[in-house]
């Protein structure tokens, strides 16, 4: 007998990427470093201006507590946001994050002294709590193995996308009535730093507004809840194109957020119904917030506790994040130290008590800084799923913490190259970075997602990654500033680059452990989808019912769906 097409058009749909969710997402994911790295080109100048500084050094000191104090807030909300995200959805939280973001930006706009400053980046961080969601969410949208890849490479590439708008929002838009007459006696005056945190507003303004009409719940049980939001943009659609009367999700008919056989969702397939030689599949639900009567849903296993859910691969990529997050911010802010030092004097005492850099200008350092930017948007794109597809997340991880090392000891030499030298030196020391970040984060983020016990906890667990990761952001620049001054002060100028080898050496030993979690609950591997014939398994097994769908053949050439239970 012949295979059963429709059922076949249905588990190939279902195995599509979901592309219109990914970007609704990216579109709320590029506000937020659009409004977190407009701060950048102006902070100094605008702590100059609060006067709270008595020295250059002082300044720059204050304006390290300004931006870490968004990083250290983040990092003791996001396990609170995680958590909150696995109780009420992960939209919800999404959104509320979004305004986090506006609010602080509009508070930082009107500040006109340091401790309104502080307060508004903390407010920004304590409120917002999207990496982690973000994470869960593009965990539980890609549910083919295949396609993890190139998933999570399109985060961080929306990433670098917003901190090259960002940096130039800020750069262009901060203290606009001294450049532009048109400006003068407005409330851009008084609030010199108002007008790129209004346009940043506005930016995360349209980003709230998307994700309240069209971004879809992702969450397994509250992903049948009703969503006025939604439905409202599904509205808005139909107006726009009257053609479309039917509610249709906006996630691809080939891409269903739901781990299930997408016939059993009949809210989202509106035009199946079952045969009539099936009455207890017949029956109608009152509304979306009610799950189909034959969903496997109906029978559910509690969430894991805390215990359950942190099990030692989870810890150990907890741990792994925070050490990566540590040295690699850190790298961020020695290496424009390096490009803006003063050439190193001809009296060196090779080969560890020697000091220098490349003394470019500012408008070099912006240019290299913008090429990084491209060349990590490329490597994000293109050579990590690349290389994840053939090594798998695992050993791509491996390949960039062994490498990290290596490219901490080797930095601080390239300031003595001759002149001619240099620019090809820092090229490949840019290379060498952009490369092995594009590789070690998205990796961690695979691992994590197929490493969870439940999807009920996925929040949970990456909001504590992303909790650990902020709280060793915001000691980074910290600490390799202090010890970048004292092996100044020794001659020493590799100092903090060789302990950041050091740090990046020790995660190794996680590393070392780690082991690859193919399959995580509900998740589909590519040898799934090999067969679709009659009588064969349509869908995976829901690991939470503990029930299998099967398709059985009848006369009309139609399929009728059978619970057996196991």
């Amino acid at each position: 007998m012949a295979p059963n097409r429709g059922a076949s058009a249905l588990l190939k749909g279902k195995d599509a990427f979901p592309t219109r969710q990914m970007a609704i997402l990216a579109i709320c994911r590029i506000c937020e470093p659009i409004a977190f790295m407009s701060i950048f080109p102006y902070a100094y100048f605008m702590i100059e201006k609060f006067g709270v500084a008595s020295s250059p050094a002082q300044i720059s000191m204050y304006v390290g507590m300004v931006t870490s104090a968004f990083a250290f807030a983040e990092g003791i909300s996001g396990a609170f946001w995680g958590r909150l995200s696995d109780r009420v959805g992960r939209k919800k939280v999404l959104l509320g994050g979004l305004f986090g973001t506006g609010l602080s930006m509009l508070l930082l706009g009107f500040a006109q002294n340091f401790q309104m400053a502080l307060l508004a980046r903390a407010l920004g961080g304590l409120l917002n709590g999207n990496i982690g969601v973000l994470q869960t969410t593009v965990a539980e949208l890609v549910t083919v193995e295949k396609h993890q890849p190139r998933a999570y490479s399109i985060m961080p590439f929306v990433w670098c996308l917003g901190t090259i708008i960002g940096s130039s929002l800020g750069g262009l838009l901060a203290d606009p009535a001294s450049h532009f007459s048109l400006f003068k006696g407005t409330v851009f005056e008084t609030y010199p730093y108002l007008l790129p945190n209004v346009m940043c507003t506005g930016v995360v303004a349209i980003g709230l507004t998307v994700g309240l009409l069209f971004l879809e719940e992702t969450h397994e049980e509250k992903k049948f809840d009703q969503d006025r939001g939604l439905e409202m943009g599904q509205w808005i659609l139909n107006k726009v194109w009257r053609g479309q009367t039917d509610y249709t999700p906006l996630s691809d008919k080939d891409g269903s957020l739901d781990e299930r056989n997408p016939m059993l969702d009949d809210h989202r397939s509106p035009n199946y119904q079952s045969t009539t030689s099936s009455p207890t599949l017949c029956s109608s639900r009152s509304s979306l917030a009610e799950p189909p009567p034959f969903s496997l849903d109906a029978v559910r296993e509690p969430a894991p506790t805390l215990r359950e859910a942190f099990t030692p691969q989870v810890c150990l990529n907890i741990a792994g994040y925070g050490i990566l997050a540590f040295h690699t911010i850190s790298l961020e802010q020695l290496l424009p130290i390096l490009m803006s030092r003063e050439e190193a004097p001809g009296n060196q005492q090779l080969p560890f008590k020697f000091i220098g850099g490349f003394h470019f200008s500012s408008e070099t350092i912006g240019i290299i800084l913008a090429v990084q930017g491209a060349l990590q948007m490329f490597a994000q794109l293109v050579i990590f799923p690349w290389i994840s597809n053939r090594l798998g997340s695992l050993r791509t991880f491996w390949l960039t913490i062994a490498s990290y090392p290596f490219l901490y000891l080797v930095a601080p030499y390239l300031a003595l190259l001759p002149p001619h030298l240099r620019i090809p030196g820092i090229v490949m020391l840019l290379l060498w970075k952009v490369t092995a970040q594009s590789l070690s984060y998205p990796s961690l983020a695979i691992m994590l997602a197929n490493a969870a016990p439940s999807k009920k906890v996925l929040g949970t667990l990456n909001g504590a990654a992303a909790s650990s990761a902020s709280i060793c952001r915001g000691f980074g620049p910290t600490v390799s500033g202090a010890l970048d001054t004292v092996g100044s002060g020794m001659g020493v100028s590799g100092l903090a680059w060789w302990t950041c080898a050091g740090i990046a050496a020790i995660g190794w030993i996680p590393g070392c452990f780690m082991m690859e979690e193919r399959k995580r609950p509900g998740f589909r591997g590519v040898e799934e989808d090999e067969e679709v014939g009659l009588g064969g398994p349509l869908a995976d097994s829901d690991s939470d019912s503990g029930s299998v769908i099967t398709l059985t053949p009848e006369e009309t050439g139609q399929a009728v769906l059978s619970k057996q239970d196991i």
